[in-house]
């Protein structure tokens, strides 16, 4: 039996490609009920851009909508190797930013003010206590800084992997792309 003879021939929804995006839209689609979820994939998952993202998590993000979505990846990120069985490499470490120019630090400001509101603690630094946080940072031009403790890092892959393993168990179709068409 060839790979074309198994090969789904109908579905409501199909997605392309088996990175972290294609595989949440699978999980998210197959979770909320929709019947016939395809994803294809023409190598392995995972294999085009997402194996090598850095897999960063910052939870303030330019607007309160973005930094709502980048909440709910974290709640996500927290929930699914217990849904899946398979890890995310998921954790919370926090981040620091710092800056050598006023506008910047005065968008820092903008976003620890707008993460205070909405809940996401994130505070302003003077130099000193940037280099608290990173002892070997050269801070003679440095005028300050913001700091989340509750930014992460994830493994992209292991995130991908874990809603392909979601999106299956909630009946979504992933497949390798049988080489039908010859260019």
């Amino acid at each position: 039996m060839s790979a074309a003879d198994n090969f789904p021939t109908d579905a409501a929804v199909v997605i392309i490609g088996g990175g972290v995006i294609g595989c949440s839209l699978a999980y998210h689609l197959a979770k909320a009920g929709v019947e016939g979820v395809l994803l294809l994939e023409r190598k392995r998952l995972t294999c085009g851009t997402t194996w090598h993202a850095a897999g960063l998590v910052p939870r303030l993000r330019s607007t309160p909508q973005l930094t709502a979505l980048t909440d709910y990846s974290v709640g996500l990120y927290k929930s699914l190797e217990a849904e899946t069985g398979l890890a995310t490499g998921f954790r919370q470490n926090g981040s620091l930013g710092v800056t050598l120019s006023a506008q910047r630090l005065e968008e820092f400001k903008r976003l620890a003010d707008m993460g205070s509101a909405i809940g996401v603690e994130a505070n302003i630094l003077t130099p000193d206590e940037c280099a608290e946080y990173a002892p070997h940072l050269n801070i003679a031009d440095v005028i300050g800084g913001i700091f989340t403790a509750d930014d992460g890092q994830a493994d992209p892959a292991n995130i991908a992997m874990a809603l392909a393993k979601g999106a299956r168990q909630y009946g979504a179709v992933l497949k390798k792309t049988p080489r039908l068409i010859k260019f």
